[in-house]
């Protein structure tokens, strides 16, 4: 019960299992580091002071989406370059032409969202641009329009350039996504016609490009086809899941196996660990019970995960 609880509560708040390696996070901190240092080295040639500093802030955020999440929407050249342009420009307008009040910086913010989601550009460090614009003094407002090209537009330039050499020393690091698009006819089932019908009816902004999506269901469905558990498979206290998608979707504990006798068929006793029905009990026949059961699973910190002996046979 508390181990469920903690489970919601986590996902509440937005935790997600982690999927990287060690590697990547390491060379996500190390391409970062890099692109900084000349973004910081450059700032300072031309801005003294706490403004170099606040500008160096806002990158410091593109260079998280950047090496961090280089397949991501957000972090694509257009994204990085044209978010933090049109958001300084904004801002600098603002400045210029519109009264010192307080709510100008979050004008200037919200005003940024709308442009960059126009051109296509959205990028979060943008907002920050905007604010860092409005609130960065005297030294912007002489500055001007100027500001834009230097210090925003160079140094977002300098991020974007050094993501392209820093990720193109690792195969599996594509920035930008363009240079690795997904290999076209092996999606089965669904449509690239359907995807895009489905991402109208969200309505809602996704952070990921078209061919990774498309990449991603592939090896979904690569990996769907494994071998499905047997009779012979099931073993007391193994957990299996239906491989159904969205809440469909649950895991069941085997709690015990009546063996097939003459005449009657073997039963299986068990509780539903995760997903639909969760924390309910059942029994099933062993045919049903299989015909149920997709695969076998074990948990680990990062979530649910097919046993070894569940991949699929060589053909």
């Amino acid at each position: 019960m508390r181990q469920r609880w903690l489970s919601r509560s986590l996902n509440f708040i937005g935790w997600r299992p982690d999927s990287t390696s060690h590697q990547e996070k390491l060379l996500s901190a190390v391409g970062a580091i890099l692109s900084l240092m000349l973004v910081y080295w450059i700032t300072h040639l031309g801005i003294a002071g706490d403004g170099a500093l606040w500008v160096t802030g806002s990158m410091g955020a593109s260079a998280v989406l950047v090496f961090a999440i280089p397949h991501g929407t957000l972090s694509q050249p257009w994204s990085v370059v044209g978010g933090q342009v049109i958001s300084a420009s904004f801002g600098v307008a603002c400045v210029l032409w519109l009264p010192a009040v307080p709510w100008v910086a979050a004008l200037a913010v919200g005003g940024s969202i709308m442009l960059m989601m126009y051109a296509r550009c959205l990028h979060p460090p943008g907002g920050a641009t905007a604010m860092i614009v409005v609130l960065g003094g005297p030294a912007v407002e002489q500055a001007g329009f100027n500001f834009v090209l230097y210090p925003i537009l160079l140094d977002a330039l300098v991020i974007v350039a050094t993501a392209i050499v820093f990720n193109s020393l690792f195969d599996w690091r594509r920035y930008p996504l363009a240079l690795a698009r997904a290999e076209p006819g092996k999606l089965t089932g669904i449509a690239p016609e359907d995807f895009h019908h489905a991402l109208r009816e969200m309505n809602s902004y996704v952070d990921i490009q078209f061919d990774d999506l498309l990449k991603l269901v592939e090896l979904a469905n690569s990996h769907a086809k494994s071998k499905r558990v047997a009779e012979e498979d099931l073993k007391v206290g193994g957990f299996y899941s239906n491989g159904m998608p969205g809440s469909n979707w649950s895991v069941r504990e085997v709690v015990q196996i009546v063996a097939r006798r003459p005449g009657r068929p073997g039963r299986v006793r068990y509780r539903t660990i995760q997903g639909l029905g969760e924390g309910g009990t059942g029994i099933s026949r062993l045919s049903e019970f299989v015909r149920w059961a997709r695969y076998a699973v074990e948990q680990d910190d990062t979530g649910w995960h097919r046993l070894r002996d569940s991949e699929p046979s060589p053909d």
